[in-house]
């Protein structure tokens, strides 16, 4: 099942349980989507396209959080990262690193492209990347 369509789903079960939290953001998140397919004119968006659209919800929810500290979008940011993969942890990271350098890899951006498609917080890499290389 897509991503797409998992959202669907668990709106559609937000909306019987009367979760209006679930019910909001879910509707929410629907319509980015279906905005998303109309500029980008498609029929469904791939899963990636979705994960970023759940990664930039994610990223204000965090911001949100730092300066509010809100209950609320506490609760958002959980239902949001429980549709994202789970991101590497730092000594996965490292290892990955690791291993390029160990290959040959001695460049930043090249470096940086192999985890382009990783689920990795990028300015983690970019630091790691940077001791590595030191």
């Amino acid at each position: 099942m897509s991503l797409k369509a998992t959202i669907n789903a668990d709106y559609i079960k937000a909306f019987k349980e009367k979760n209006a939290l679930g019910k909001s953001l879910l509707s929410t998140l629907k319509g980015e989507i279906q905005t998303a397919e109309k500029n980008q004119v498609v029929e469904d968006l791939s899963d990636d396209e979705v994960t970023k659209i759940l990664n930039k919800f994610a990223k204000n929810l965090r911001e949100n959080i730092k300066l509010a500290g809100d209950e609320k979008s506490k609760a958002e940011l959980a239902v949001i990262e429980s549709y994202l993969p789970t991101n590497l942890s730092a000594e996965e990271i490292q290892s990955k690193i690791d291993a390029l350098v160990a290959s040959g890899v001695k460049n930043m951006g090249m470096i940086m492209k192999e985890f382009s498609t990783l689920p990795a917080d990028k300015k983690l890499v970019s630091e790691l990347v940077k001791k590595s290389l030191a």
